[in-house]
């Protein structure tokens, strides 16, 4: 494993501790009706986001499913844009047109998170090959859940991605159920994504998704492969959310004593473990808790008192030219 600086770890910290207070925000609001529709928080996965951010430059592109919260912020997005986006305001990251479900944070090439299960993997394919086209060094990475490996898109992208040798990274974060159901009730191998690697010539990799730095070490493995034109691989990431599938689940299917046993493996308990292992004092530790609670505050009152977005922004963005109509 390779090691890394007092001041790298921090920073992690720093972006795990500000998406799950951000995550704790959006699931209050929500419960206080300031949070429309539905939301999917990626609580737990943390580690997953930030370790493969951090093996990455800014060009690169990122594409994620429903459950995208965590990507978005760790490519940039701030808590504010976040929750202002979830609650329909014209501060959004899509002046509230994305919702939840769909979060975007372009400028950060964090490409969009998506509904449709599995949808977007080809689509990250798509943006490997472009930046074969351009002669770029940009890699692509789509994150996905284990129920979108059952999803003919997975199997269709990754054959071509490996056909071409695109710089296209999949990272599966595993984390056991597809929405209600154990992911082991439905497929034949163990490990939904890596086992199935082997299909398209690719090796098995399988990894622990709650450390940040196991996850970062991996990516950038992945990622230099990848821009030396060695094409694409596939990394299974072993998680676990928190809480439900969705704000209306209570996950009661989940076995007595499942949740406490990886809440063990917090990513930020094995994170903070790290950093005290490094010589990073409590009194450090503790003052980078304050001050991600105090940014996360600020964010909440912020998006709160943000004007909700005009309905003329319906009409905005939606085709290249600016237009709203249908063109012959």
């Amino acid at each position: 494993m390779t090691n890394s600086t007092k001041e790298e770890l921090a920073s992690w910290y720093d972006q795990m501790l500000v998406i799950r207070g951000t995550e704790k925000a959006a699931y209050d609001l929500f419960m206080t009706g300031l949070v429309k529709g539905t939301t999917h928080l990626a609580s737990g996965h943390e580690a997953v986001a930030v370790g493969a951010s951090a093996a990455l430059k800014p060009e690169d592109y990122v594409w994620a499913t429903y459950r995208g919260h965590h990507h978005a912020m760790a490519r940039g997005l701030s808590p504010e844009a976040c929750l202002a986006e979830l609650m329909s305001k014209e501060t959004g990251a899509c002046r509230g047109k994305g919702g939840s479900m769909h979060l975007t944070s372009a400028a950060n090439n964090m490409m969009g998170s998506y509904a449709i299960i599995g949808s977007h993997i080809p689509m990250a394919v798509g943006s490997a090959w472009s930046a074969v086209l351009r002669k770029t060094d940009q890699v692509s990475i789509a994150f996905f859940g284990d129920g979108a490996t059952n999803i003919g898109a997975f199997h269709e992208a990754i054959n071509l991605a490996a056909v071409w040798k695109l710089p296209v990274i999949f990272i599966c974060e595993n984390n056991l159920y597809m929405e209600y159901t154990p992911i082991s009730a439905v497929t034949a191998v163990q490990h939904p994504a890596a086992d199935r690697a082997a299909a398209y010539s690719l090796p098995r990799i399988v990894i622990d998704g709650n450390d940040v730095l196991v996850v970062r070490d991996e990516v950038a493995k992945a990622v230099a492969l990848a821009r030396a034109g060695g094409g694409p691989s596939v990394i299974e990431c072993l998680t676990y959310r928190h809480y439900g599938h969705s704000r209306a689940d209570p996950a009661k299917y989940r076995p007595e004593g499942e949740l406490e046993e990886w809440m063990m493996r917090d990513p930020l308990k094995v994170l903070r473990a790290r950093l005290v292992e490094s010589g990073v004092s409590e009194d450090e530790i503790t003052g980078i808790e304050h001050a991600v609670d105090a940014v996360v505050k600020e964010a909440i009152e912020r998006a709160k008192d943000a004007p909700l977005s005009d309905i003329s922004e319906a009409f905005t963005d939606v085709w290249a030219d600016g237009g709203m109509q249908w063109r012959n």
